[in-house]
């Protein structure tokens, strides 16, 4: 299968692997850091479970916001390659910035770095890879090329995991963040070799002469920067927060201008080129709604991972994990829990093991930093202490941060089988366009969450821990519709965009994505709020199948659009 592709694919595969082994091991345990305590074993943040997700949405909205601006430098001055460099060098300095002892100013210099190296690194290697695939020998083969690229991404996310519990549990946040810069140091290497070995690389990165008519890249920082800093400091000093936070506003007002920079390029742009940015910003458009519930795998899905699901495991798993990674041992206090019914009615009490005191773990409920929990005196906390359960005081689970691992192994799994398919159905000219591709995406998206919704449910919203098997369902089906969606996604771009500004609309993808991850901010920061959970996942499947029926009446124009400007399609 390989075969058929340019040289060139492998070297980017492993190039993104270890930078996303890096990225996605910083996301595995970003919000578990900044929530566990600052008395703990190994100290966080101690932030609140709101306070983390606006963090947390913030940064990814800047983490996807950057790329813009990558872009636009790759295409005017930098050239792919350099940006590739430049960035991932910025991103080591980041992972490293966290691995040491640090103050907020600190932690805020580090997140700062690894969002600006990612905007230079992550829009270009993206479009380096489309570069690859502009010869007429490997045009058809581009979709599964950004399938095949998409699974190395995911090779990084699901490694990571593995590493980042067992260096946060053994040896602290510290190695874990260290071992991320260590994996982006290694990516920016193996860039270098490849690009040395092979020419085509090299020959694919070509600065876009600027066309006549087009603004200088100083006029687009004036005209462009000015007023989106300006709107976000309007939004930050607007009273009585519109959208929850100061972060928010001064995001979403941020947003605007930049916004209105696209539309502006699609107005001035040569009548050839209307229709596919009008497509492409069609379906940037749409896609916030995916990334605003995708993303909150680092969050919302993190806190059911931590507090709602049962991560007790046997002997037998306990030797498997502790051997490709590391448990987490906690004692446990058996002592009686109210049950409150849906529409709270009295259930009466049972027994509950789940209240765990540890000088670490979250599962704890405020207490003492010997672990008393506030609501015990001393005589009832020496009490439980004594009569702790059927475990002689002790549970092992499995590292919180293993959950993130779930959907990148269903990433490498599937993606072979996906690939095979859609060449399947293409040798029988019935493969979908890729804009269908990406509308069965989000239908696929918005059953995921309804998976989530039977879980909350059937675990009576909080009442009992739920199997870590609806995990893995949601993870499952939501991973079919992230492989219809996103590298397809990389890949209309590469296609539809006109060669003179690729990576600038390789940015605008990437600025979609930055919407909808500040949006998972917002969303998983009312998780506190929903007592129901089953309410909380179906807000978030009604929102994706919103998104579905919007992309379904634009898809016979953007079938159109895609078919006079790349090919016939589905």
């Amino acid at each position: 299968m390989l075969k058929a592709h340019p040289k060139g694919l492998m070297i980017l595969f492993f190039t993104e692997m270890w930078e996303r082994f890096g990225y996605y091991l910083l996301l595995g345990i970003f919000t578990l850091y900044m929530i566990a305590p600052e008395t703990a074993r190994f100290a966080g943040k101690g932030m609140s479970n709101m306070e983390a997700a606006d963090i947390y949405g913030t940064f990814l909205a800047l983490v996807y916001l950057t790329p813009f601006v990558g872009g636009l430098l790759a295409d005017r001055v930098l050239g792919y390659r350099k940006s590739i460099y430049i960035g991932g060098i910025l991103m080591a300095a980041g992972y490293i910035g966290l691995s040491i002892p640090n103050n907020m100013t600190t932690f805020y210099l580090s997140l700062l770095l690894i969002i600006l190296g990612n905007g230079l690194f992550k829009p270009n290697i993206s479009v380096l890879l489309g570069k690859l695939y502009e010869k007429p020998e490997y045009e058809h083969l581009k979709d599964s090329g950004y399938n095949i690229f998409y699974m190395g991404i995911n090779f990084g996310a699901f490694v990571c995991n593995f590493v980042a519990a067992y260096l946060r549990l053994s040896y602290g946040w510290g190695w874990a963040f260290a071992a991320a810069g260590i994996g982006m140091l290694i990516g920016v290497v193996w860039f270098a070799f490849g690009t040395l070995k092979i020419p085509e690389i090299k020959e694919a990165d070509k600065i876009t002469p600027k066309r006549e008519g087009d603004r200088s890249l100083g006029r687009i920082f004036a005209v462009l920067f000015i007023p989106a800093f300006s709107a976000a400091a309007i939004g930050w000093l607007i009273p009585n927060n519109i959208f929850g936070s100061d972060s928010n506003d001064a995001f979403i007002f941020f947003t605007i201008p930049v916004l209105l920079f696209f539309f502006n390029t699609w107005r001035t742009a040569a009548k050839k080129e209307k229709a596919p940015i009008a497509a492409l910003l069609s379906i940037f458009s749409v896609v916030i709604i995916f990334w605003a519930v995708f993303h909150q795998n680092g969050s919302a899905l993190t806190y059911w991972a931590q507090n709602n699901t049962d991560r007790e495991l046997s002997p037998r798993m306990e030797k498997v994990i502790k051997t490709i990674a590391n448990t987490e041992e906690v004692s446990t206090v058996q002592r009686e829990r109210q049950l409150i019914g849906l529409h709270g009615e009295d259930l009466g009490t049972k027994m509950d093991d789940s209240y765990y005191f540890d000088n670490y773990n979250k599962e704890l409920p405020k207490g003492n930093l010997d672990g008393k929990p506030d609501d015990l005196t001393d005589n009832e906390w020496e009490k439980a202490k004594a009569d702790s359960g059927s475990h002689n005081g002790k549970l092992v689970l499995w590292p919180t941060e293993l959950q993130a691992s779930i959907n990148p192994f269903f990433v490498i799994i599937l993606t072979p089988l996906l690939v095979a398919f859609f060449n399947f159905l293409g040798r029988r000219r019935k493969e979908p366009s890729t804009p269908g591709k990406i509308a069965w995406g989000m239908l696929i998206s918005a059953i995921s969450w309804l998976v989530m919704v039977v879980a909350a449910v059937a675990s009576g919203n909080g009442l009992d821990k739920a199997s870590v098997a609806w995990l893995f369902g949601v993870y499952g089906v939501i991973t079919i519709g992230e492989l219809c969606l996103s590298p397809m996604g990389l890949s209309l771009v590469s296609k539809l965009a006109p060669k003179r500004i690729a990576a600038l609309m390789m940015g605008g993808w990437f600025l979609s994505t930055a919407i909808g991850n500040k949006l998972s901010g917002v969303l998983s920061g009312m998780w506190d709020l929903f007592e129901k959970k089953s309410n909380f996942f179906l807000t978030n499947a009604i929102l994706t199948f919103a998104a579905f029926l919007l992309i379904l009446l634009l898809l016979p124009w953007l079938k159109r659009v895609y078919n006079e400007n790349v090919g016939t399609g589905k």
